[in-house]
C-alpha cells in the first residue's frame, strides 16, 4: 500500500546554487564578491612586475658561412630519403648523375614569449571540520604577491592554488543550513501522480465484451491513482547537493595562475614549389639564439626579410602582452635563427612495374599448359619534383 507521508513544512526549497548577492565577505586585494557564477575577475601585474623595452636597442647577428652543398652530400640526403620512401632497390638514387647543383639558402626565425596572467574566484567546498585558514591568521597577499613555483620555461601550464587567509564558513545557502531541500518534482510530497492513468487508477485497456471498452484497474500504480516519486524515493526530500548534507560551507578564494608560450615564426616564401609547413619538421640547432626578459630586433643581418619580420615580431609581442592590453606580464623571449641549404633537382621514380598476362590455347588433344610475356614499364620525371633539404649549424662569430 502506498504511504501517504505528510507534508513537512520545515524542510526549504531549494535555492540557488551560487551564493546570492553580499553572502560572502569582502578581502582586502581582490574585487568585491558580486554573487552568482560571474567568473573569473583578471588582475593586471604591478608596475614594478612589467619589464620596460629600451629605446634604439637591436641584436646584432654574427656571420653565418653556410657549407657548399657537394655532389657527395646531395646524394647521401637522397639516399637517405630514398630509403625512408622505397623498400626496394636504391640502386636508381645511387646511379643518379647531378648536372647541376645550384644551392639556395633560406634562413628560418622564431620569437617565442612567455607570458603569465593570474585571476581568481570565489569556490566552495563542504564544511567537515577541516582547518580553516582565515582571516585570525593574518591578511590575505595580492595575487601577483601570492608565491607559486615556476614551472619550466615556454611550456603551457595551469595552476590553480588557495589564496591564503581567505577562508571563512557560512551556513549553505542552498538548503539554509538544513542538510535537505524539499523535492521539487514531488514537492515534497513522496509520490506524484500516475502518468499512466494520470490519477484516476482506472486505464482504458481495449474493448471488452459488447464492443465496450474495458475500464480496468491501472497495474501502473494499482489503481492508487498516485506512485511513489523516484526521484527522491518516497522521502520528499533530497540530500542537499551543495553542502552534501552537511549544512555549512567554506568558501575561499581560487588563484588561477597561466603560463603561455606565444609564438611568432617567419620563412621568406622564395620556393613557391616547396610548403613552407615542411620547415616545422626539419630539426637541429640554431646558429643564433638570443634570449632575455625582453628580445630586441635583429639589424644588419645579410637577408632584409629576416630584419623585418624581426623588428615586427619585437613590435607587436611588446605592445600586445603589455598591461595596458592583456593583463598579464612577461616573463621571458628568446628568439632563433636557422640556416638551410635547399638543392633543387631531379628525382628518379624508382620502379612502377605493369604486367601483361598473356594464355594461348591450342584446340586438340594436346593443351599448351601456359604462356606468359612480360611487359616492364618505367617512369621518368625530370624537373625539380622533389629537393634535397640539408641543414647546417654550424658558424662563425
Amino acid at each position: 500500500m502506498l504511504e501517504q507521508r505528510a507534508f513537512d513544512p520545515n524542510i526549504p526549497e531549494e535555492g540557488p546554487s551560487a551564493p546570492p548577492p553580499g553572502w560572502l565577505d569582502c578581502v582586502t586585494g581582490y574585487d568585491e564578491p558580486k554573487g552568482g557564477d560571474t567568473g573569473d575577475q583578471l588582475y593586471p601585474p604591478p608596475p614594478a612586475y612589467n619589464p620596460q623595452p629600451e629605446n634604439d636597442r637591436n641584436a646584432s647577428v654574427p656571420n653565418v658561412r653556410v657549407p657548399q652543398v657537394s655532389e657527395s652530400v646531395a646524394r647521401e640526403a637522397l639516399l637517405k630519403f630514398v630509403g625512408s620512401k622505397w623498400s626496394k632497390s636504391s640502386k636508381p638514387a645511387r646511379n643518379l648523375t647531378f648536372k647541376e647543383l645550384q644551392p639556395i639558402t633560406m634562413y628560418r626565425y622564431r620569437l617565442e614569449t612567455y607570458t603569465e596572467s593570474r585571476s581568481s574566484a570565489w569556490e566552495m567546498e563542504p564544511f567537515t571540520g577541516q582547518v580553516v585558514d582565515g582571516p585570525q591568521y593574518g591578511m590575505s597577499p595580492p595575487p601577483w604577491d601570492v608565491p607559486v613555483q615556476q614551472p619550466q620555461r615556454y611550456i603551457d601550464v595551469i595552476l590553480k592554488v588557495r589564496v591564503p587567509h581567505s577562508s571563512f564558513v557560512k551556513t549553505c545557502h542552498r538548503c539554509h543550513g538544513c542538510g535537505r531541500t524539499r523535492c521539487t518534482h514531488c514537492a515534497g510530497r513522496g509520490n506524484r501522480r500516475c502518468p499512466f492513468c494520470h490519477g484516476h487508477g482506472r486505464r482504458t485497456t481495449g474493448h471488452g465484451r459488447n464492443n465496450r471498452a474495458g475500464n480496468n484497474r491501472c497495474s501502473s500504480c494499482q489503481g492508487r491513482g498516485r506512485k511513489r516519486c523516484t526521484f527522491c524515493h518516497g522521502h520528499g526530500h533530497k540530500t542537499c547537493p551543495t553542502c552534501q548534507g552537511n549544512r555549512n560551507l567554506m568558501h575561499f578564494i581560487q588563484l588561477t595562475i597561466t603560463w603561455k608560450n606565444h609564438v611568432f615564426e617567419f620563412v621568406p616564401d622564395r620556393l613557391p614549389e616547396f610548403p613552407l609547413k615542411k620547415f616545422e619538421k626539419v630539426s637541429g640547432d640554431a646558429f643564433f639564439i638570443d634570449e632575455s626578459i625582453l628580445v630586441y630586433p635583429i639589424v644588419g643581418f645579410p637577408d632584409q626579410e629576416i630584419c623585418d619580420a624581426s623588428r615586427k615580431a619585437s613590435q607587436e609581442h611588446h605592445s600586445k602582452f603589455s598591461p595596458q592590453q592583456v593583463p598579464c606580464r612577461i616573463l621571458q623571449q628568446v628568439s632563433y635563427l636557422w640556416a638551410y641549404s635547399w638543392c633543387p633537382g631531379p628525382i628518379l621514380i624508382l620502379q612502377q612495374v605493369s604486367y601483361l598476362w598473356a594464355y594461348s590455347w591450342c584446340p586438340g588433344p594436346i593443351l599448351i599448359l601456359q604462356q606468359v610475356s612480360y611487359l616492364w614499364a618505367y617512369s621518368w620525371c625530370p624537373g625539380p619534383i622533389a629537393g634535397v633539404l640539408i641543414q647546417f649549424s654550424s658558424y662563425n662569430r
